[in-house]
């Protein structure tokens, strides 16, 4: 498939189809985690379910920043005193000791990100005492052959830091930048001079990190068409290895900060359709590959080449190559997903520190997966992935009758089909390359939770 046959734009299919719609990091989603559920059955669940031969994936939440975006919906604490950080940690280190005692099993651990919040903002010697403490408690790798990630503030990552991760063993870093215009950076509280984004991009290229993505968001205040490929020509020229290009929700009434955004000063719908599809068009231009929803790759990255040989994975993390791993999640609100069990931590701070403190845990909620969930996981989590759907294979696969399994949905896609979002052909399903940016909407009809023709606002819209 040739480049200039990835995506195809249709405003008409776009406006028709822009409803609200999960992200489908996990299927169920987590608006079917259940508090009711008890921690000791989804533990039980998850222990007797997890596969004990396969490697694992960590991910450790640390949620403070030094400073406010206005535009974050994550689960952050905004606070100048680093000292806040230690006992944090100290909590950390306790839950991790338990989760190690319920699923290490010395299984090497093949994928370790560490997400925020800020994770820069502890210090060099609190980073190399959570990663020592990773280490004796999982079996981390060590001969770089893992994919070990951090999410990286440039404002908060002095050349110092840079070299710390690399010598503890991170060997990949995600930088946010969101626009490299100073009115717009002005008007959400985040000033990130190009040139101190670039100069964390060059130092970590000198220290040899495998791979560097760049976040962008476009929707912001001030942003324009020609303002927004301003900053996306700088941004290839300075050529990272993953790139992912979000669509800023404005959600004041449920995340505090974007009431500092003023809502006369975003960008139209339209304008916002003109900027992402300027984007896509340039970064396609750019030699860029369309890997789904957000996300573009160079064509050598991983994810390029998992997803051409048909074994790109999607979880908590976004898009992955590590479909093998069970992922155990550490830290105020992280979300595990482990065998037969998805489950989330106290999302408050001090709920979370109290319920380590009690219980040597702090899970809120979950859900334990059953056939259908995993049937219809595993058909979402192709279609998304990969933008088809092998019938003749998922039928060998799961020992059912597609058609018959999947009667109703086979319906609602023939609308998808005669508005040319999706090919309906003998043995597969298969999105055209205008129903790529529609993905998410067409995962929607394999969606047993959601009420069908319709969408609910508890998720964010699709573009």
């Amino acid at each position: 498939m040739t480049t200039a046959e990835r995506i195809q734009w249709d405003i008409d299919l776009i406006r028709r189809y822009d409803l609200s719609g999960p992200r489908y990091t996990s299927y169920p989603t987590a608006l079917q985690f259940d508090p009711s559920l008890s921690a000791n059955s989804l533990v039980d669940t998850a222990q007797r379910t997890a596969d004990v031969e396969a490697p694992l994936s960590l991910y450790v939440h640390i949620p403070f920043c030094a400073h406010v975006c206005y535009y974050c919906a994550c689960n952050k604490v905004i606070t100048r005193r680093r000292d806040k950080a230690q006992p944090y940690l100290d909590t950390l280190y306790r839950e991790m000791k338990q989760l190690s005692q319920w699923y290490s099993q010395e299984r090497t651990v093949n994928q370790l990100h560490w997400g925020g919040g800020t994770p820069t903002f502890i210090s060099d010697e609190q980073m190399r005492e959570l990663m020592g403490q990773l280490r004796q408690n999982f079996r981390l790798r060590d001969d770089d052959q893992g994919d070990y990630s951090i999410e990286i503030d440039p404002r908060e990552a002095q050349d110092s830091t840079l070299q710390v991760l690399r010598e503890i063993g991170f060997n990949r870093v995600s930088l946010g930048v969101q626009d490299l215009d100073p009115k717009v950076q002005e008007a959400v509280n985040r000033v990130q001079p190009t040139e101190m984004t670039r100069r964390v991009l060059d130092r970590s290229r000198e220290l040899g990190f495998k791979s560097i993505n760049m976040d962008l968001i476009y929707g912001l205040p001030h942003q324009s068409l020609a303002g927004f490929q301003a900053t996306l020509e700088s941004v290839i020229d300075m050529s990272p290895d993953r790139l992912s290009v979000f669509n800023y929700a404005h959600l004041p009434d449920r995340f505090r900060s974007q009431r500092h955004i003023n809502a006369d000063d975003l960008p139209s719908p339209q304008t916002k359709l003109d900027i992402l599809q300027s984007t896509i068009e340039r970064l396609l231009d750019a030699g860029y590959v369309y890997i789904g929803m957000d996300h573009f790759a160079k064509p050598d990255d991983e994810l390029a080449i998992a997803q051409r040989e048909g074994h790109l994975h999607r979880n908590f993390q976004g898009y992955t190559t590590h479909a093998d791993c069970d992922l155990v999640a550490m830290g105020v609100s992280a979300i595990s997903q482990i065998g037969d069990v998805y489950y989330q931590n106290e999302h408050d701070i001090t709920a979370y520190t109290d319920a380590v403190n009690s219980h040597s845990h702090a899970i809120k909620r979950g859900v334990t997966l059953n056939r259908d969930d995993h049937i219809r996981r595993a058909a979402i989590t192709e279609l998304i992935c990969h933008f088809e759907l092998d019938m003749a294979r998922f039928e060998q696969t799961w020992s059912i009758d597609f058609a018959h399994y999947f009667e109703r949905e086979l319906a609602d896609l023939d609308q998808f089909t005669e508005d040319g979002l999706v090919s309906l052909e003998r043995d597969a399903i298969r999105v055209t390359p205008a129903g790529r940016l529609l993905i998410r909407r067409i995962c929607m009809a394999f969606d047993a939770y959601i009420p069908r023709d319709s969408a609910t606002k508890s998720y964010s819209r699709i573009i």
